[in-house]
């Protein structure tokens, strides 16, 4: 029976053999490959199998997309990648003595890779590259591919803006390893991949050529190897034709059917006196337009708001346009009621007690008890009483330890009732100098487009011939 059960095991054994596919086997055979290989590794060795030889890397760059082309610091934004291939002696094995597996995924930090950064960087930490795993295979090749968010310096030429063409450069190559040591070989002929490109809406791209430069710098005597890959790049012309060169032709073309007139017409005069109409709105328009904008970015800590502004800008002249602010109706009766109010404001600060103003203190939390000439003051906090100096000279002397404490809980919190009482009166500042910047740019829409109706008008009367009986 048992020797029938065994047979019956070594039969499904066999079966499941036959039918498996070929390839890796299950089992805990990477968890050995890995502590055979990474045992001995040391990553600060270079993995050749002669020192005296270069290691040789295959460099290639995989641009995704151009981020941002700022034209005033002279800085290139991109999406790319790095593909990094080189052979590292010390990570062969053969694979048919680990179950199959043919490779393996480890982590940057556990293998040596080459130092390999873009020397015209202008990114805050330098590399801007994410460390992901490299892959290794059974016959020691290695794949790296980081990616990352290149800022690169770029000279930028805006001589023929709009049509200007820019050519920015990657520099990449080993920063401690000569061309003795390490040998960057480009990729690929072509230059960057670009199968992947996402199209930029300000930007076409012509190419990315790639080119391998020896260089021997001041520095040091032995040659270092870098991969130079130009982003050719050339402004797209379609927004600036329609928004910069359009509005200047006609323009231009206006002023020039002047000289087309007859001398005898009588109508130079009346199609210059037009074109300074236009040119003084025009002038008068981006005036009010600064106006506005200034308005609207000002806060409290720079710029007050003087007293006309408010009863001008936040009163009446809201109040005659039908303008209104969310949680305060504007009419005549609020606007007379708040100067009744602030006249009212001001004599109640004027009557405060002279004790109040020395000591910053308000009436409201007084109890003021007289006693014969030693009138005091006392406060109740929790059911400790605490006596208020009635004189400035009794406020300078000391008071006991329990009512020191509760002096301090007092200005500490009238401390921060006040910080919350001046972010307040900053934000609803920077709102009256919003709605200002609002109320006069509705006043010069109204202003101007009156101005435009009546001078319109006012060609029609003049020259009545035009008008169709």
């Amino acid at each position: 029976m048992v020797r029938s059960e065994r047979a019956l095991a070594l039969l499904a054994t066999a079966f499941l053999l036959f039918i498996m596919p070929p390839g890796s086997q299950q089992g805990p055979h990477e968890k050995r490959l890995l502590n055979t290989l990474l045992g001995p590794y040391n990553v600060l060795e270079r993995p050749v199998a002669n020192e005296s030889e270069p290691l040789e890397v295959k460099f290639g760059l995989t641009l995704q997309q151009i981020i941002d082309v700022d034209e005033k610091n002279q800085i290139l934004t991109t999406n790319a990648w790095l593909n990094l291939e080189w052979n590292d002696y010390n990570l062969k094995w053969n694979e048919s003595e680990y179950g199959g597996v043919k490779d393996l995924r480890i982590t940057p930090n556990k293998l040596w890779k080459p130092d390999v950064l873009m020397y015209n960087s202008a990114d805050e930490g330098f590399d801007g590259t994410f460390q992901t795993n490299v892959v290794v295979k059974h016959n020691g090749s290695c794949l790296y591919v980081p990616p990352g968010i290149f800022k690169s310096t770029c000279k930028i030429d805006i001589t023929w803006f709009p049509f200007d063409d820019q050519h920015c450069d990657m520099k990449f190559g080993s920063w401690t390893y000569d061309g003795n040591q390490l040998d960057l070989v480009l990729n690929s002929e072509k230059g960057g991949d670009l199968s992947d490109f996402i199209t930029n809406g300000e930007w076409y791209l012509i190419g990315m050529p790639g080119k391998k430069n020896t260089i021997v710098y001041a520095c040091c005597p032995e040659p270092y190897v870098d991969v130079t890959f130009t982003i050719k790049i050339r402004r797209r012309t379609l927004y600036y034709f329609f928004n910069l060169i359009v509005p200047c032709v006609l323009i231009s073309s206006m002023a020039l059917l002047g000289f087309t007139l007859p001398p005898d017409s009588g109508e130079k005069l009346t199609l210059g006196t037009y074109f300074n109409c236009i040119m003084f709105m025009v002038a008068s328009s981006v005036v009010l337009t600064v106006v506005v904008l200034n308005y609207h970015h000002r806060t409290a800590d720079i710029h007050e708001m003087p007293q006309w502004i408010k009863t001008v800008f936040l009163q009446w002249l809201p109040w005659m346009l039908g303008m209104s602010r969310p949680g305060k109706k504007i009419t005549r009766k609020t606007i007379l009621m708040n100067s009744r109010m602030k006249e009212l404001e001001l004599k109640e600060r004027s009557s405060k007690s002279l004790l109040a103003n020395v000591l910053d203190i308000d009436d409201d939390f007084r109890n003021v008890s007289t006693g014969g000439n030693n009138a005091s003051m006392t406060t109740s906090l929790g059911g400790t009483f605490m006596r208020h100096p009635t004189t400035i000279e009794e406020a300078a002397v000391p008071s006991s330890g329990t009512q020191r404490d509760l002096q301090n809980i007092l200005r500490e919190l009238q401390f921060i009732t006040n910080r919350m009482k001046k972010a307040d009166e900053e934000a609803e500042v920077i709102s009256d100098w919003k709605f200002a910047a609002m109320v006069v740019d509705r006043f010069c829409l109204i202003i101007f487009t009156m101005f435009t109706i009546i001078a319109t008008v006012a060609v029609l009367l003049s020259a009545p011939h035009i008008i169709v009986q």
